[in-house]
């Protein structure tokens, strides 16, 4: 069963998985797909297209942008932006102003397990599997699986593994190691 609060508006458009939530004021665009067992939190925006697998958490007012693919198990903290444009301008060289046509569309991939902190900035990027974004970080270059990333602009910092500890050797919990990590 799919619970949508009576102040969110989800498109007749839009996809929604078994057993997710839809908080109060997100708004849901059309084409847009949303997994299974998803928790979409407050004020959240998914634009038209985005592409949303089962089992991910979105915090509260993040910003997700046409060409968003996010795997499954993925946590969205509060207010990310995921953007789509790297030459972003409101109108043309001669001050006519910018239509979709003029839109060149970039595209982010997050892959599986992810985790992007609070108030993170991706800009067109691939996150990869089981990576961890630090909070307030922009994202600017793809960031590998496993890989940790803080700063402005975001900077490998290590690894960690998928209980989201950082690796120095191996993870007693989860069993990944920064050896079979770096292969």
């Amino acid at each position: 069963m799919v619970f949508i609060h009576n102040t969110a508006e989800v498109s007749s458009k839009a996809k929604i998985g078994a057993n997710s939530k839809v908080w109060n004021h997100v708004q849901i665009r059309e084409d847009s797909e949303i997994g299974d067992n998803c928790i979409i939190g407050k004020g959240v925006y998914v634009d038209k297209g985005v592409k949303i697998g089962n089992n991910v958490k979105i915090g509260n007012s993040a910003s997700l942008f046409y060409g968003l693919i996010v795997e499954d198990g993925v946590q969205i903290s509060p207010h990310v932006c995921f953007t789509n444009d790297k030459l972003p301008r409101a109108i043309n060289h001669d001050g006519t102003l910018k239509s979709e046509k003029d839109w060149v569309l970039s595209r982010t991939l997050v892959r599986y397990g992810a985790s992007i902190g609070s108030k993170s900035v991706i800009l067109p990027v691939t996150i990869g599997k089981w990576a961890l974004v630090g909070a307030g970080s922009v994202v600017t270059k793809d960031v590998p699986d496993y890989g940790l990333v803080v700063g402005n602009p975001a900077k490998l910092m290590g690894y960690v593994c998928k209980c989201g500890k950082r690796l120095t050797e191996i993870c007693s919990v989860c069993g990944i190691s920064l050896e079979k990590i770096k292969k």
